[in-house]
């Protein structure tokens, strides 16, 4: 699968992801500072999924005028959010097989949850 990890996604994860053969670009490396609005755009148009710790992506997702068709956001919700808490929430969501594409996910301990993105375009 191919990632665009936001700012505050722990370095270890992104790197165990790229241990497991995945496709990880992270914004804190490639765009420092840039708007989680723009971070959806840049995934939307390079065909990533976005993991994050950040609900504001949530709400950004689903109130996006067009709904995601390349891209998706995937939300992990621990406390705390520490490498260790996270990294078997991360394994889960690459073992859970789904279409992340088009949805936003949120991802606890105690499953997975997906909602399709409509947009708001009539």
């Amino acid at each position: 699968m191919r990632f665009l990890a936001d700012e505050n996604f722990p370095r270890p994860i992104v790197e165990l992801l790229r241990k497991h053969g995945h496709d990880v670009d992270w914004a804190r490396n490639l765009c420092p500072g840039v708007a989680d609005r723009e971070l959806i755009e840049r995934a939307e148009a390079d065909d990533l999924l976005i993991l994050t710790l950040d609900k504001d992506f949530w709400q950004l997702a689903l109130q996006r005028r067009n709904a995601l068709k390349r891209s998706g956001v995937i939300l992990f919700r621990t406390h705390p959010a520490t490498p260790e808490n996270l990294e078997a929430l991360v394994i889960a969501m690459l073992r859970a097989e789904r279409a992340w594409i088009g949805h936003v996910t949120v991802v606890t301990e105690d499953g997975i949850e997906m909602i399709r993105t409509s947009g708001t375009a009539s």
